[in-house]
């Protein structure tokens, strides 16, 4: 009985297919032949029983041979070749002893030999495929073998029915099946690296179509060199069992991406996902409200309300609006209001002006309007009250010495030595023994804020108009002020006592205006007058008093009152001195008081005469001592119930009024800083105004703004009431502003700091002298214009090149006269082909000064030698002229 390697049995049905192998051994010979070829150390042994050898033991070998494949083609491909050819070649010693005794013991072996001596060939075409390796590689495999058919009896055993239909049954055909499978999975690769070694042959072996039993898949059915790896029958019985096995490759694309996005958002999946889908929430929420908060500021931004307090100035509103200020002032013109920059508007005239420009007005005291609102008074009582009359008209025409000479005859009726005291409001008793008040204002156009405020609280308008003179420009504007207000107006031709007097004149011009007077069958009243001589003055002041009954003024003297201030300085003994109109009511020393944003209790009052009073009512100029501040012109003024209401109140409106100074505050824009690029010479004079009372240095302020030009820009850092102070020296020296004093003059500290700190302190008592030298000083800042002018010319007659010293123009001065400093420009055919100066200049061999119309002379160009003949030489000067503005 013949065992193979392993100590196993032989089995004897390999005498069945004897028959059909030997009717291919015809076929098979033919690769024998190849192998014995390719096989050169076989022929040492006899040939019959090498092959004998190698047949009987490629039969057992060939059993053991499939499970040892099979281990090598889940680990290397490569190893599988070798391993193969390796068995034969490591047990060729054994077969040389051994093949004689199997050969002479069995006869049915013996007729095997040719059917063995089949398989002998897919032994030896392996071999012919090894010459490649080394004999160290074949030395490594056979370690390799040991450890792999080792690692297979284990696995041989059938246990698992899933393993043996997968991997086609571990027993009798090992090879076979995985041979088969692998045929038709990805796992092929492994197969595929020895189809093209072994050529056609593979193909003869699975191409079999002959079926075969399980019991015969150990056999080597097919005619090719892989017959003895496995059968064809197995590949047909494989395959039906695999037919999810082609869509594998399916799923390499486009499914397998989307199995990897599934497990990876299985990954970020359970309770991780939930807080990322919370804070996904939270910052959608976030956005959106930055969002809306964003479009609240942009709605905001470009909303047409403005938020302003009342009584804001003109230039305030314009920056508010972002308009040029004389676009505003235009607009009031159009409504017949005559403004100026700094003028304070009311509530009504800010709303008319805003709607122009299509913007709402918001007015930010409304609260603290209604809880000082005003209260009710009851007809019964009200009680007569002394006119308010208002003196205005053009500069010079007299306004002043008329009211002088009304308050004259008055003064002189007071008591002895009465000092009389310039505040603008008076108190005047007429012949008739009636009270009357005058406001006087400034005629300068400067002042139209004091006139408008004048126009405001007056009840009656004297309109002063000189009879040697025409309607002037504040002439008219004193009359649409009153117009604006509704005052009456009463017509006062004045300086009637001249030569040149001509009122009729007067009255035309103003019939012009609409102003028709009564002598012209108008409603108007007029009064021919003279300041200087008084005549015609109590008529005058009869005519008012008539206006006035037809005016029927009344108020409530047993009120709080209420009024409105015409002036405020700063007294260095006694402080805030505020001069007040009382409209309404009647104020009484140790009123606690509330004006603009300054509050106090009243210390002291006195009248126009310096007299001092106890108490004030309606219709009466006072002065008041003791309030914190100076409150502006045209504020109103009203007694409190308690001082800590007022002082509330005041505070309130310092906050108020702080919002709107920063609100109007404009900055400094690039659109502004690209315009003083491109003038490239741009200039800012910074100025302090300080002066007497807070109507001068509102009209000074307002004069100098005026003043303002593209290239140099007029900013009042600072303006107030009083003297001038350390701290305004050392404002000014800060920011390089020079100081003007309007009235005033500087302490001794502030007069000290101003020398040490070299800071510019103007005083002046005359608004025009004010006005004309900071104007000077402007054009100052101007770069002067330079003018180039011709001052001689010479005609070169003939030119000498002498050696060294190069071209001398023979010339004839024709005009003017040239002098070495003269410079020079070389005109030939009208063109100018040099410019410069002179280099020599000579009378014959003699150097001289200067050379004058109809000498001769020699002239030499610096730097220039090509002189012609008939040359023009022009000698100009470059004179700077003064800019003005």
């Amino acid at each position: 009985m013949e065992l193979d390697s392993k100590g196993r049995p032989v089995r004897p049905k390999a005498e069945k297919p004897a028959v059909a192998a030997e009717a291919k051994t015809p076929e098979a010979k033919a690769p024998e032949a190849k192998a014995t070829e390719a096989k050169a150390p076989a022929p040492k042994a006899a040939e019959p029983k090498v092959a004998e050898a190698k047949a009987t033991e490629a039969k057992a070998p060939a059993e053991a041979k499939a499970p040892e494949a099979k281990a090598p083609e889940a680990k290397a491909t490569e190893a599988k070749a070798p391993a193969q050819p390796k068995a034969p070649e490591a047990k060729a010693p054994e077969a040389a002893a051994k093949p004689t005794e199997a050969a002479e013991a069995a006869k049915p072996v013996a007729e095997a030999k040719p059917a063995a001596s089949t398989p002998a060939t897919p032994v030896a075409a392996p071999a012919a495929a090894t010459p490649a390796a080394d004999a160290p590689a074949e030395d490594n495999t056979i370690v390799a073998k040991a450890d792999q058919l080792k690692g297979l009896t284990v696995l041989g055993k059938i246990e698992l029915p899933t393993d043996s239909s997968r991997r086609g049954g571990r027993g009798a055909r090992p090879v076979a099946s995985s041979d088969v499978r692998k045929s038709g999975i990805s796992a092929d690769k492994k197969k595929r690296q020895r189809i093209p070694m072994n050529g056609p042959g593979q193909t003869a072996g699975t191409g079999n179509s002959r079926p075969v039993s399980p019991s015969q898949g150990a056999r080597p059915t097919g005619t090719g060199p892989a017959a003895n790896r496995g059968t064809g029958g197995r590949a047909g019985a494989g395959a039906p069992r695999q037919p999810a096995a082609p869509l594998t490759p399916e799923q390499n694309d486009k499914q397998i991406q989307e199995q990897i996005k599934a497990t990876l958002a299985k990954l970020s999946g359970g309770r991780g996902q939930s807080q990322n889908r919370a804070k996904y929430r939270r910052d959608k929420r976030s956005n959106a409200a930055d969002d809306r908060e964003a479009m609240r500021a942009q709605n905001e931004l470009d909303s047409k309300t403005l938020k302003v307090t009342e009584f804001i100035s003109a230039n305030d509103l314009a920056s508010l609006m972002d308009v040029s200020v004389n676009e505003v002032i235009k607009v009031c013109l159009n409504m017949g209001m005559f403004v100026s920059i700094n003028q304070r508007l009311d509530a009504e005239a800010i709303t008319v002006i805003a709607d122009e420009f299509g913007y709402d007005i918001e007015f930010l005291s409304a609260e603290e309007e209604e809880t000082v609102a005003e209260i009710e008074d009851d007809e019964a009582d009200l009680q007569p009250r002394a006119p308010i009359v208002t003196i205005m008209g053009h500069v010079d025409h007299g306004k002043t010495s008329l009211l002088d000479y009304i308050r004259s005859a008055t003064v002189a009726k007071g008591e002895a030595g009465g000092i009389t005291q310039h505040i603008g409001a008076y108190d005047v008793m007429t012949k008739s023994d009636k009270r009357v008040t005058f406001l006087d204002t400034p005629g300068h156009e400067a002042f139209t804020a004091m006139r408008a405020r004048g126009a405001k609280v007056t009840d009656i308008a004297i309109i002063v108009v000189a009879a040697d003179d025409s309607v002037m420009p504040q002439t008219r504007e004193a009359i649409n002020h009153a117009q604006a207000a509704g005052v009456p107006i009463v017509i006062a031709l004045n300086k009637i006592d001249k030569p040149g007097a001509n009122p009729d004149k007067v009255r035309e011009e103003l019939s012009v205006m609409n102003i028709l007077v009564e002598e012209w069958g108008g409603k108007y009243q007029s009064q021919e007058v003279s300041a200087k001589t008084g005549a015609g003055i109590d008529d005058l002041l009869e005519k008012v008093l008539l206006e006035a009954e037809l005016l029927e003024l009344k108020a409530n003297p047993d009120r709080k009152a209420v009024g409105t201030v015409i002036e405020a300085s700063l007294d260095k003994g006694r402080g805030y001195v505020t001069t007040i109109l009382v409209q309404t009511g009647t104020m009484e020393v140790g009123d606690i008081v509330l004006a603009g944003p300054h509050f106090g209790r009243v210390k002291a009052m006195t009248d126009h005469r310096g007299k001092k009073m106890k108490k004030a009512g309606p219709a009466t100029p006072v002065q008041v001592l003791g309030l914190t501040g100076a409150p502006q012109a045209g504020d109103k003024i009203q007694v409190m119930e308690t001082e800590r209401e007022a002082r509330e109140l005041a505070t309130q409106r310092q906050q108020l009024a702080r919002e709107q100074s920063m609100r109007t505050k404009k900055h400094i824009t690039l659109d502004e800083i690209g315009r003083r690029l491109a003038i490239g010479s741009f200039k800012e004079l910074n100025v302090i105004v300080k002066g007497d009372v807070d109507g001068s240095v509102e009209a000074l302020a307002d004069s100098l703004l005026k003043l303002s030009t593209p290239e140099i820009a007029i900013n009042i850092l600072n303006k107030g009431v009083g003297a001038i102070s350390e701290s305004d020296v050392l404002l000014a020296s800060a920011s390089d502003a020079i100081i003007i004093g309007f009235q005033v003059r500087p302490s001794i500290s502030a007069r000290k700091l101003a020398e040490q700190e070299q800071i510019d302190i103007r005083l002046y008592s005359i608004i025009y002298n004010a006005i004309n030298e900071v104007k000077d000083a402007m054009e100052g800042m101007l770069a002067p214009t330079v003018k180039e002018v011709v001052v001689a010319n010479a005609e070169v007659r003939q030119v000498f090149n002498i050696t060294k010293v190069g071209a001398i123009g023979g010339c004839m001065v024709t005009d003017g006269t040239f002098t070495r400093k003269t410079k020079v420009r070389l005109v030939r055919n009208g063109i100018v082909v040099y410019s410069g100066g002179i280099k020599d200049l000579k009378r014959y061999k003699d150097d001289v000064s200067e050379v004058r119309q109809g000498y001769e002379c020699g002239i030499s160009l610096k730097d220039f030698d090509d002189l012609q003949e008939g040359d023009n030489i022009e000698g100009f000067e470059e004179q700077e002229i003064k800019r003005t503005l």
